[in-house]
């Protein structure tokens, strides 16, 4: 069940995130750029944010990494599209648990303070996790009652 497609949005054509996209490539990932890995120049974040969010949720992507500045402002947009539960990982373990004990298919990245190196390290925890843990099922169905409550 585990991610084989994703979306690697950013702001902006950080040099980490156009490494991402390429460290996806050769670990055999379908990856499709999104926002100014496209466009080559600053794009807004509320924009590539949405867009990306909404690709995730209409299952045209199984997960995607979003980035601007901080990681704040995609995280919030992202968190606005019914489906989708963007996660802030500024670790390994953060993004590991993200996956596992919540169920998060977003993951979010600050550009200011994500290394390649780090970036390589979070995206391997994201991408370990074939799915999230079952005993948790309960809370992911809460989740989904919230949402549902929420976005009508």
């Amino acid at each position: 069940m585990g991610f084989r497609k994703a979306i690697v949005g950013a702001d902006r054509p950080y040099p980490v995130a156009k490494f991402i996209l390429e460290y996806l490539k050769d670990k055999g990932y379908e990856v499709i750029p999104a926002g100014a890995l496209v466009e080559g120049n600053p794009v807004p974040w509320p924009d590539v944010a949405y867009s990306t969010a909404k690709s995730v949720a209409e299952g045209r992507a199984d997960t995607a990494i979003l980035m601007c500045y901080t990681g704040t402002g995609v995280t919030i947009v992202a968190n606005k599209v019914k489906g989708v539960l963007a996660a802030p990982c500024l670790d390994a373990e953060t993004a590991r648990l993200a996956r596992l004990l919540n169920n998060a298919n977003v993951l979010t990245l600050s550009a200011r303070l994500v290394t390649e190196e780090l970036a390589k390290e979070i995206i391997n925890a994201w991408f370990s996790i074939e799915s999230p843990d079952p005993s948790r099922a309960d809370r992911f169905e809460k989740v989904k009652q919230i949402e549902q409550n929420e976005f009508k």
